[in-house]
């Protein structure tokens, strides 16, 4: 399965985007999602994660407060609410499926890591 992710672009400092994840072919309801990006150089980290039913939400420090994860399993996407947004958010952003018992860390047998969507921002 290859997860597809939208919604990126290049915004200036302080701008909003919403950054949306599918997965066609495959259902997302009983598995707790979250994001993660990768800016040039670096490996790739944590940014949020959702439980399946929405009643828990786990953030990184870095973003917390200003970015909000969400989902909608009858549309079978998740989403990226990304406000206030920083230089130092710039980065390719993926979605995937989290571990159960570690949100932070990314299932390793869902699917293929899909080809992101690109954030640039600008101060």
């Amino acid at each position: 399965v290859n997860l597809e992710e939208s919604g990126g672009g290049s915004v200036q400092a302080g701008a909003s985007l919403r950054l949306s994840c599918s997965a066609p072919g495959r259902i997302f309801g009983s598995f707790a999602m979250g994001w993660f990006r990768q800016s040039a150089g670096k490996e790739r980290e944590f940014v949020a994660a959702i439980s399946w039913n929405s009643k828990r939400t786990l953030y990184s420090d870095s973003v917390k407060g200003r970015f909000t994860i969400s989902r909608d399993n009858f549309q079978n996407a998740v989403y990226l609410q990304m406000d206030n947004l920083k230089p130092e958010d710039t980065a390719v952003y993926y979605c995937n499926a989290v571990l159960p018992g570690d949100y932070s860390s990314p299932a390793p047998d869902f699917g293929s890591w899909g080809q992101g969507t690109q954030v640039t921002v600008s101060s």
